[in-house]
């Protein structure tokens, strides 16, 4: 079964996208007419998510406010704060702190600042297609270098034929980026350090037991991570940006 509930991370500080980020967090930057965690969210509705957990911490009262808004016009998904107001957790934390909040079983885990413009199904579904609990603990959605913008160029990782992840080794090169969508069991942060921490560690040490699997659906990634990702990405939502997809 594809997970109905969402943790979306939203409580970064920005500061690479400044001064967009000077008097708001960058998941209420307006790409294209539409807040960052507005993209996120409606890509993660029509996949017929049902409740997305969302972590706040900077401009907090303002994030709150605006998924406040956005229910009351009646847009899914339902909305569940996770506080990190004294302290953002990142990745790996936030998702520690929320367990509560989520799924025993799997959840969809997703950053706002992953934008794109799919070349057939959806993403979101094809990531849902491929979560195999008995044989993976996390299904990353993947990117070729060549078909993303933003992010790295030297790329994250290896896909071979059965879907099984390798991160990459000191001075590789990979044909594939993590673009900031996932599902995972949630538990696997439980034995986490209290306070912050990333979720990369943890992907390292299950990818050597071939716990950590991908897809790579086709169409254009783009990592809004700075004014000008922002301007870049803007340009290829634009009419004569999408004709030349």
């Amino acid at each position: 079964m594809a997970p109905k509930i969402a943790m979306v991370l939203a409580a970064g500080l920005g500061t690479r996208m400044r001064p967009l980020t000077d008097d708001r967090p960058k998941a209420l930057v307006e790409v294209d007419g539409k807040a960052l965690i507005d993209h996120m969210l409606d890509r993660l509705a029509a996949a017929g998510i049902e409740t997305a957990v969302v972590n706040v911490h900077y401009f907090a009262d303002l994030v709150e406010a605006h998924l406040k808004a956005r229910e009351a016009k009646g847009l899914g998904p339902r909305i569940v704060i996770s506080d990190e107001r004294a302290q953002a957790l990142e990745t790996g934390g936030g998702i520690k702190r929320a367990l509560p909040l989520l799924s025993e079983d799997a959840v969809f885990v997703a950053n706002i600042d992953s934008i794109w413009i799919e070349h057939g199904a959806s993403a979101v579904d094809a990531v849902a297609a491929a979560w195999d609990p008995a044989k993976m603990d996390v299904c990353l959605m993947l990117a070729s270098t060549a078909g993303s913008l933003g992010f790295h160029d030297s790329g994250d990782v290896f896909l071979g034929d059965d879907g099984v992840v390798r991160f990459k080794d000191p001075g590789e090169m990979a044909p594939l980026v993590y673009v900031g969508v996932h599902i995972c069991k949630p538990a696997i942060t439980a034995d986490g350090p209290e306070g912050p921490f990333s979720l990369l560690p943890l992907w390292k040490r299950l990818a050597a037991d071939r716990r950590v699997h991908g897809v790579a659906p086709d169409g254009l990634w783009m990592h809004v991570g700075d004014p000008d990702a922002k301007l870049a990405a803007e340009a290829r939502l634009s009419p004569q940006g999408l004709t030349q997809e």
